[in-house]
C-alpha cells in the first residue's frame, strides 16, 4: 500500500487507478513535494524483483523544474528520519539545472536518466579517508579522466541519459532489480543495464518537488529550491511490483 506525502502545497490525487502528483507553483522560500511511497520501519523490497508502471509528466525535459522520478531508494533524507544512512538507489530520476549530480563519467549531472548507486559497501568506505585530497585532484582533467572511474565503481554508480525522450507522452517504465545487475526498460526496450545491484532492502517512491542538489567529484556540494510559476505534475498508472 502506497502512502501519500504532501509537503507545502503538494497534492496527491487518486482516481480510477491513476495517481496524480501535483506540485503547485513554487517559490525559493518553500519546499513543495507530492509523493507516494511504501516506506516503513523496515524497507519492503529487495532483489530479485520487477517494478512496472506507465507515467507521463506535465512538461518536457527542458521545461520541468525541480526533481522528480520513481523507483527504489533507501530514503536517507526523509523528513522525520533521524538515523543517517548512506544512499543507495535504482530509479528513473529527473533533475533540472542548477541541479548537478555528476557522479557518472560522461553522463550529464542533470536531466532524465536511469541510475543506480550504492554508497553502503566497503569499497566506498575504504576510499572515504582520501576524499579531501581526492576532491582537489579531480579538478585536474587528467586525474578526473583516469582516477574518477575508481570512485564511481566504489559507489556503484551507473547511469544512462534519457534526455531524448518526450516525457509528456505516456511511456511504460520497468526496472528489473536482480541479484547481479539492474535493467531499465522503456516501452519494452532496454535503455540501460547497470552492472551493479544495490544490496539489502529499499523502498519504492514516486515524487515531484522543487528542490535541487549539487554533488560532484570535484567537491562541489549544494542544495536549494527552484522557482516555477506554473503547476507541474507527474501521473502514474498500472503500477505493480512483483518478485522475479
Amino acid at each position: 500500500m502506497l502512502r501519500n506525502l504532501e509537503q507545502g502545497t503538494g497534492q496527491v490525487q487518486r482516481q480510477e487507478g491513476s495517481i496524480h502528483l501535483l506540485r503547485q507553483a513554487a517559490t525559493k522560500k518553500q519546499y513543495i513535494n507530492a509523493q507516494v511511497d511504501d516506506y516503513s520501519e523496515q524497507f519492503l523490497h529487495q532483489a530479485p524483483l520487477r517494478m512496472r508502471l506507465t507515467a507521463r509528466f506535465s512538461h518536457s525535459i527542458d521545461r520541468l523544474k525541480g526533481t522528480a522520478g520513481f523507483g527504489f531508494w533507501n530514503a536517507p533524507f526523509t523528513p522525520g528520519n533521524y538515523r543517517f544512512r548512506f544512499p543507495k538507489t535504482a530509479w528513473f530520476f529527473f533533475g533540472s539545472p542548477p541541479l548537478n549530480i555528476a557522479l557518472a563519467k560522461d553522463v550529464p549531472g542533470y536531466g532524465w536518466k536511469a541510475a543506480t548507486m550504492d554508497a553502503t559497501q566497503w569499497p566506498f568506505f575504504a576510499l572515504l579517508p582520501t576524499a579531501p585530497i581526492g576532491f582537489l585532484l579531480m579538478r585536474l582533467p587528467i586525474f578526473y579522466r583516469y582516477v574518477w572511474p575508481i570512485g564511481q565503481r566504489a559507489i556503484k554508480v551507473s547511469e544512462a541519459s534519457l534526455n531524448q525522450m518526450d516525457i509528456t507522452q505516456w511511456h511504460t517504465y520497468q526496472i528489473d532489480w536482480l541479484q547481479e545487475k539492474v535493467s531499465f526498460w522503456v516501452n519494452e526496450q532496454v535503455v540501460h543495464t547497470s552492472p551493479y545491484s544495490p544490496t539489502g532492502k529499499m523502498g519504492f517512491v514516486a515524487w515531484i518537488d522543487n528542490q535541487y542538489a549539487v554533488v560532484t567529484p570535484q567537491g562541489n556540494f549544494g542544495w536549494g529550491l527552484v522557482e516555477e510559476a506554473s503547476p507541474q505534475w507527474l501521473e502514474i498508472q498500472d503500477f505493480e511490483i512483483r518478485s522475479q
